[in-house]
């Protein structure tokens, strides 16, 4: 069966899997796998050592080392793959790192912290990314790449030999591949990286600007999304309509409908597998991000708040 094929095949209502809730379903731990490490003490300690101000270390270490594959295309291709980030801080990354290897300097600090990270807060997802990391990986090289630049671009960083950290990686661009998709189909609603920070906010029942000021947004493009959405029907005053909430709904479904592919060219006792073993740890791990940058972060790992 080709992937095509598999992708659009099957399904609840003939009888089998329901891939989009697997796929709704591992995402979290997908993110989860990955995203703690943003503001762990060990990766920001090992930037602060690698050269970066201290006191920017961490949101500054965090754009570099996830940037890396990519920095060699320079800052616009970055801002371009990152979508809700503020531009002013990518910026800022390549002021201080103007080569490729700088940024491949920080890629390697942060995959030390992973491993020392991932065996000291979550040790039990250490066998299940060791020993599924293979399976994994075969289902990362049969994704197409087209529209997928981000992913495409982490494909071609050396693999690491360490099985923890292979693992961890093969994940890793399986997040990307996702996030590739979730671009697009925000790109094709016609929102800007405010605009849809706005909305996802509102979505998650965050209070205030809390998302868009989290990624570093400038309050001028805050002010011109809330504009926007004005415009659109989408916002009153400062509060997201109805129809905001059910816009950014739809791009959520949308997204989890588009990226099955993966879990289906899985099959659905490694898609099983993989939610089994990882949701527990992922758990720790989410709690690590509670105790080091606060309960809203990592939003997509995050059961949905029912906003008002």
């Amino acid at each position: 069966m080709t992937a095509r094929s598999m992708h659009t095949a099957g399904g609840p209502e003939a009888g089998g899997p329901d891939w989009v809730s697997i796929t709704r379903r591992n995402a979290r731990s997908v993110q989860t796998t990955v995203g703690w490490i943003f503001w762990d003490p060990g990766a920001i300690a090992r930037y602060t050592a690698a050269g970066l101000p201290a006191e920017l270390a961490g949101p500054l270490g965090y754009l570099a080392a996830r940037c890396a594959p990519l920095a060699g295309a320079g800052p616009d291709a970055v801002v371009a793959a990152f979508g809700s980030i503020s531009p002013l801080g990518i910026r800022a990354v390549f002021d201080l790192l103007d080569t490729p290897d700088g940024f491949l300097r920080l890629w390697r600090a942060r995959d030390e912290a992973v491993a020392e990270g991932l065996a000291h807060h979550a040790p039990d997802i250490v066998a299940p990314l060791v020993e599924l990391g293979p399976a994994l990986w075969e289902v990362v090289d049969r994704l197409p790449l087209v529209g997928r630049v981000f992913f495409g671009a982490h494909l071609a960083v050396e693999r690491p030999d360490d099985p923890l950290l292979s693992g961890w990686h093969a994940v890793n661009c399986l997040r990307e591949w996702r996030g590739d998709t979730h671009w697009a189909l925000v790109v094709a609603e016609g929102l800007t990286h405010a605009e849809a920070s706005i909305l996802h906010n509102a979505w998650l029942g965050y209070e205030g600007d809390w998302l868009a000021q989290s990624r570093g947004t400038a309050p001028e493009d805050i002010e011109a999304g809330w504009a926007a959405l004005r415009d659109r029907g989408l916002a009153e005053g400062r509060a997201v309509t109805p129809a905001g909430i059910a816009l950014r709904q739809r791009i959520e479904d949308d997204t989890d409908r588009l990226t099955t592919l993966p879990w289906e060219l899985a099959g659905e006792p490694l898609a099983l597998e993989f939610a089994e073993r990882l949701e527990p740890p992922c758990a720790l791990l989410l709690a690590r991000v509670d105790e080091t940058a606060g309960p809203n972060y990592q939003p997509a790992s995050r059961i949905r708040r029912a906003a008002g």
